[in-house]
């Protein structure tokens, strides 16, 4: 991916900052730079921009739980802000940064200001090269190398020219930041699924209104047999029961028909984002699916939903074996990456 190419600044610089990054501290410090300007700040206190790192990673720690890396400090920071601050896990970032600027407490800003130590200077470095913390403040004041801010003690004010080029292209920008974000994670992470769907907070979860009445409705009202929760043998009648993601939504974050069940309400609510062990689970589950598939296949050959299980198995001709092992590394990997697994 590139950037919008500009008369006035060296881009290329700018691409260069994400060149071998061992920590996502520049990605999180560049985002939350482009927030701020995006209100059309152009001095920024440093409290508020490590404010903002912690907002914009907050959703892909304590929701999809993704891994920044043994030693990235940010996931480690948050848990920490989350317990200390009492700070719910599903917050809006914008509460989340305006209750960490605001806090009082000298351990949260402690917390804060470790990141203060490499990297508002090193974010600089192919302008201004790899002198010491001292020098590089000193140079960043300087306008012979165009660098994006100067550095002062507890703010950075922005280039003007820096600040245009930043103002003019943002979408394209912050576009470009998510992408290398991408990459990073991915390469932590090689195992997850759907990476760039969990640097943000979804404003709002899809609705699975429809998984029901042009789906389950279908299997529950016309099986020879009641259906059961799988995990309370409690008979499902139709209009009175919950969709449930068999794999969490958080990590897998995706509303495909192969990992969705009907389930009793109250169960579902207490299930949350757990894992379900397979032994217990899985023929139950495997059974379930593949009856709904004969009955839908039979009742309506043409639903869509129906589309969502050919990744599995292209015919719709289902396999025990290879629907189990396509959900057990899936699990693995989630409680690996901190998923909690359910107690039986």
């Amino acid at each position: 991916m590139h950037l919008p190419e500009s008369k006035s600044i060296n881009t290329g610089k700018l691409k260069a900052v994400f060149n071998n990054t061992s920590a996502s501290y520049k990605f999180y410090w560049f985002l939350s730079i482009l927030d701020c300007i995006e209100q059309q700040k152009t001095t920024i206190s440093k409290n508020e921009i490590f404010a903002r790192m912690m907002g914009n990673a907050w959703y892909t720690v304590n929701y999809f739980k993704i891994s920044f890396g043994s030693q990235d400090k940010l996931h480690e920071t948050i848990c920490f802000l989350a317990k200390h601050e009492n700070i719910d896990l599903n917050e809006s970032k914008e509460k989340i940064v305006d209750q960490l600027i605001k806090s009082k407490s000298q351990e949260t800003k402690r917390a804060l200001f470790h990141f203060d130590a490499n990297v508002p200077h090193k974010f600089l470095s192919p302008w201004l090269g790899n002198a010491s913390k001292k020098n590089m403040y000193q140079l960043s004041l300087l306008k012979d190398d165009l660098a994006p801010y100067a550095l002062y003690k507890n703010e950075i004010i922005l280039n003007e020219q820096w600040f245009d080029y930043l103002t003019k292209n943002i979408g394209l920008i912050k576009d470009f930041c998510f992408w290398n974000l991408t990459l990073f994670l991915q390469s932590r992470n090689p195992s997850v699924p759907d990476i760039p769907n969990k640097l943000n907070r979804p404003e709002a979860r899809g609705s699975l209104t429809k998984h029901k009445t042009k789906f389950w409705d279908i299997v529950i009202s016309t099986s020879d047999t009641p259906q059961q929760c799988i995990y309370t043998d409690n008979i499902i009648h139709k209009g009175d029961y919950a969709i449930e993601h068999f794999i969490p939504f958080n990590f897998l974050a995706h509303d495909l028909m192969w990992n969705l069940i009907p389930s009793d309400q109250s169960f579902n609510s207490s299930k949350g984002a757990k894992l379900p062990p397979l032994d217990i689970y899985f023929d139950k589950f495997y059974a379930l699916q593949k009856q709904a598939v004969e009955i839908v296949k039979q009742k309506q050959p043409k639903n869509k939903f129906l589309q969502d299980y050919l990744s599995l198995f292209p015919e719709l001709t289902f396999n025990k074996e290879r629907y189990r092992d396509h959900l057990e590394p899936l699990i693995t990997i989630a409680h690996n990456n901190g998923f909690e697994k359910m107690i039986t």
